[in-house]
């Protein structure tokens, strides 16, 4: 197994020496290169040469996913002819952002997400089946097919949905993980039910779970992971990633959250007003992307909630460790005086074992106060199950939203819209005021 790089066994002020040198190169890096960067640095009158520490970072602004949307080419630091890969992430006006990496930044993504495996205890010679897409510009499945061939694990490339699929290879390849949306290994579950299938006898052991948390806060397994292990013996993986920053945050097998890399990626926690918050608490991340070449972005405001721990994990890794994320700081709901974010409603609704499936959509009335509708869909459709779902709601969250019963094959239909690279559960419609 792939030694844990020494950086990230290193003390603080080690890291933050490495880090800030590094920070060095990369703020000289945007200055030659960089349109963007370049004109923001003279509006503002920034001496790139002042920028030496991490601490030095607050001088800086931030830069924001509307920005990179907006003045998409200006963040280009190579020419097209260089550019080796384009992936897509959504947009904040529902055009996606094109992203452009250099053979370079294949490398930097396959390094990292071989971390990501070397995390969750994954070796040369073992196998990985890939339920992720690899086309429609999709960053995650390529990266986890890269990682895996740099760490000399093989892969077996099934796609997303199809349990049928997926169990025929189980069976055939034998794979000892799978990289997948926690929610569809329910899907599989039922599927291998419904078919005779042994699924707790399978070579599958682990599986590094994308797109869905599997932990609350205190690292304890959610309702979805819950219900995952309690039919199925499986060691569930979380991590944190997200296709402008090209990391993945991967927690070992001691559960407490996504180690950091520091050779990869810078990162910052502030609070509504961008001021760096307490160490410990809360706050929304901040990443400055390091060894990008392609779209390097500095103080890229994520939107997501996290809580950073930065105590010594057992696995041997000092580096911060991410919490779940608590919510997005652009998804917050004022419902009812109670301030909500849409991991908890996801956490509630998939502790009902009755629940199908479900989607949540977030609107505002005409007042301007936050409206939440869930869209359930179920086998049995009664009035104890939605009285059922309200008391939950009212003994968790202390409020209840209004529910509405539909068939599965809507709710099915509304999550997977068409050319959809993954479901989609949460519909803000308050952005198109």
């Amino acid at each position: 197994m792939t030694t844990i790089p020494p950086i990230e066994q290193a003390d603080r002020e080690t890291i933050n020496r490495f880090q800030a040198e590094k920070l060095q190169h990369f703020i000289a890096y945007l200055q030659a290169n960089s349109a963007y960067y370049q004109r923001l640095f003279r509006m503002h009158g920034i001496d790139i040469h002042s920028i030496r520490t991490l601490d030095d970072l607050v001088r800086l602004p931030f830069t924001t996913k509307e920005q990179l949307q907006q003045e998409n080419t200006a963040f280009r630091c190579v020419p097209e002819t260089e550019t080796a890969d384009y992936v897509t992430t959504s947009g904040t006006s529902g055009d996606p952002v094109l992203l452009a990496l250099t053979g370079s930044d294949l490398d930097r993504l396959a390094y990292n997400e071989s971390l990501s495996y070397q995390c969750m205890g994954m070796a040369a010679g073992q196998t990985v089946q890939l339920t992720t897409t690899l086309d429609r510009r999709f960053m995650a499945g390529l990266a986890y097919f890269l990682g895996a061939r740099k760490a000399g694990i093989g892969v077996v490339r099934v796609g997303s949905g199809v349990p049928e699929l997926q169990w025929g290879t189980i069976a055939r390849v034998k794979p000892d993980a799978l990289v997948c949306v926690p929610s569809f290994l329910l899907k599989m579950i039922e599927y291998a039910e419904a078919n005779g299938i042994d699924y707790r006898q399978s070579s599958v052991k682990k599986a590094l779970c994308i797109g869905e948390p599997v932990r609350n806060p205190d690292f304890s397994l959610n309702a979805l992971a819950s219900r995952i292990r309690s039919k199925w013996d499986i060691q569930l993986f979380s991590t944190y990633a997200s296709t402008e920053m090209a990391t993945a945050f991967t927690e070992c097998a001691h559960g407490v959250g996504g180690h950091h890399h520091p050779e990869l990626i810078i990162t910052e926690f502030v609070d509504e007003e961008g001021q760096p918050v307490a160490e410990g608490e809360p706050g929304e991340l901040v990443v400055t992307t390091l060894g990008v070449e392609g779209m390097p972005l500095l103080r890229f405001k994520t939107g997501d909630i996290v809580q950073p721990h930065y105590a010594p994990c057992a696995c041997g890794r000092t580096t911060l460790r991410l919490g779940p994320v608590i919510g997005r700081k652009n998804q917050m709901v004022k419902y009812k005086g109670t301030t909500l974010y849409p991991p908890a409603l996801f956490d509630l609704l998939n502790d009902i074992e009755e629940i199908e499936n479900y989607v949540i959509e977030i609107a505002s009335d005409e007042f301007g106060e936050d409206e939440i509708t869930v869209k359930v869909g179920a086998a049995l459709i009664s009035d104890e199950l939605l009285l059922k779902i309200k008391d939950r709601f009212r003994a968790k969250l202390r409020v209840s939203p209004r529910i509405i019963f539909t068939s599965i094959e809507e709710i099915n239909r509304i999550k997977f819209p068409e050319n959809a690279r993954k479901s989609i559960t949460l519909f803000d419609h308050r952005r198109q005021r």
